[in-house]
């Protein structure tokens, strides 16, 4: 198909070319080749006379049909794939990754795909689809970042302002070397100096749902930071956690009702929520081991618990994505407020390539002046990994959630749904990391650390 369509160009710039040459002056075509626009006269006669090109119907013809050719022939020679062809590339993700189920959503300007692979269970010969509940786990950071570039933008918060401003009556925020505070740009871009949790689950407790606000709060004050604020990046949980609890304070409402108002009612979700109901629960995807319950996670929604669709997340990636149709995100929410270089050392941020940038919330990845460049953020728990990525200049996006299988992974998931990204976005592939890492497939990664004491 793609070369049929490719001599049909052909055979039409062919006739373009034999038409406008007999209509654009010899003089401007020979310059054009020479390089010579805006010359005097003179040399306008020293660039023909260079070309050797004279002034008949055919020199018209040959010397149009080479430049235009110049032009078009890159926009030949490569084409994004179809639809079609980014299933079956989808699939050999799939496959290669040895996972129970997968989603999958494809946004490439107007066009739009919703995939299922496997099963909805182990052993339950149904097909997951758009409207099969997963865990987004970190992806929710996302909206938390969004969030606050839109009250940033309503005047609310600053993204300078002191965590201290926002914290509890009697709740103090430990401070940096020098009395350097934690700000809420630090706690957004993994630079507040916090470790990645308060500590190890307890145990038989649902995922999402600890530290809850007042155990974090009572946590916090007697933490001795690992960083100056702004110095490292040390990717933070508990950092967002403490993010979501600013953002509704400064809003004057639970993070809960603040992510439904601003975020999930505007963009007609169904189905994102941090307190899903019973026929919700009934249609989340599950991997090859008991999770435990499908419950109430508001406690940790702002660094991992919201609950989405594949069919939700189509519209996520429109108003990521500025497609028609939808509310437009903020510009100021998929900027780069931190390049490596300025930080004293980076932990937890490359899961799905090396960091050339870091945002509010997102991970960049390739050269930004390159048309390969992305945005990414991954996510992973309870059985679940996720991934999003963005090429924002092609207008074009992918989102994956996966469960747990019981097989072994042969591939790099995350560099693997680059390159798809890539394929459907027509540029170059990013180069694989140096040590790829297969998707995470124990979603018990809060699990690392002995439990902190109990609060007094």
């Amino acid at each position: 198909m793609i070369q049929f369509r490719s001599s049909c160009v052909l055979i039409l710039l062919s006739l373009y070319c034999l038409i406008a040459a007999t209509l654009v002056p010899c003089a401007t075509l020979t310059l054009a080749a020479a390089g010579f626009i805006g010359s005097s006269d003179r040399e306008r006669q020293e660039g023909e006379e260079l070309l050797g090109i004279k002034c008949s119907a055919r020199g018209r013809f040959i010397l149009f049909t080479a430049l235009f050719s110049v032009s078009t022939i890159p926009l030949l020679a490569q084409q994004p794939i179809s639809l079609a062809d980014a299933d079956r590339q989808a699939a050999a993700i799939f496959a290669q990754s040895a996972v129970t189920g997968m989603v999958l959503v494809v946004v490439r300007n107007q066009q739009v795909m919703v995939k299922g692979y496997g099963e909805t269970s182990p052993g339950s010969g149904v097909k997951p689809d758009a409207n099969s509940l997963v865990r987004l786990c970190s992806l929710s950071k996302i909206f938390t970042a969004d969030l606050l570039v839109r009250l940033a933008a309503d005047g609310k918060v600053n993204l300078n302002d002191p965590l201290q401003r926002f914290a509890p009556r009697g709740k103090r925020v430990p401070l940096g070397t020098g009395e350097a505070r934690i700000t809420l740009r630090d706690l957004a871009t993994h630079t507040s100096g916090l470790p990645r949790e308060v500590g190890a689950y307890p145990a038989k407790i649902p995922h999402f749902t600890f530290p809850d606000q007042a155990y974090r709060w009572t946590w916090l004050p007697r933490q001795k930071l690992l960083a100056p604020p702004g110095a490292a990046a040390l990717y933070s949980n508990v950092g967002f956690d403490l993010l979501g609890d600013a953002l509704a304070k400064a809003a004057g409402k639970s993070y809960a009702q603040l992510l439904t108002e601003r975020t999930v009612q505007p963009l007609g979700l169904r189905d994102t929520t941090m307190s899903p109901s019973r026929q919700q629960c009934a249609r989340l995807l599950r991997g090859n081991r008991d999770e435990g319950p499908c419950t109430d996670t508001q406690a940790s929604g702002a660094s991992g618990g919201v609950y989405s669709t594949a069919a939700d997340m189509t519209r996520v990636l429109d108003y990521l994505l500025h497609i028609p149709g939808v509310p437009a995100q903020p510009a100021a929410a998929l900027d780069v407020y931190l390049k490596p270089a300025q930080l004293r050392s980076m932990q937890g941020l490359s899961h799905a390539g090396d960091p050339t940038g870091i945002g509010l919330g997102w991970i960049q990845l390739g050269d930004p002046d390159s048309p390969s460049a992305l945005m990414e953020k991954t996510g992973g728990g309870a059985g679940f990994s996720t991934y999003i990525a963005l090429s924002p200049k092609r207008q074009t996006g992918v989102f994956l959630a996966v469960t747990e299988g019981n097989g072994d992974a042969t591939i790099d998931f995350y560099h693997e749904a680059n390159n798809l990204l890539a394929a459907l976005a027509n540029v170059p592939p990013l180069p694989p990391k140096a040590h790829p890492a297969p998707a995470p497939r124990n979603g018990r990664t809060h699990r690392r650390r002995k439990p902190s004491p109990p609060p007094q």
